[in-house]
């Protein structure tokens, strides 16, 4: 069992408004995993490297 799966999952603010939602667990590793398909699981990713990737995306 990962280390999210007992936490609060939300939809990530860079999600789009078209129906094509991203979650996200965030911690010391966040989750990430699709709204539309939670049966397949998630992506475990280094908090810092998430947050990498959220200021690249916001362009920090």
């Amino acid at each position: 069992m990962s280390t999210v799966d007992n936490r609060s999952w939300h939809k990530s603010s860079c999600s789009g408004q078209q129906g094509h939602c991203v979650e996200v667990a965030e911690g010391l590793v966040t989750g990430i995993r699709d709204t539309q398909n939670r049966e397949l699981g998630h992506l475990d990713v280094p908090a810092p490297e998430w947050n990498a990737l959220m200021n690249a995306v916001r362009g920090r």
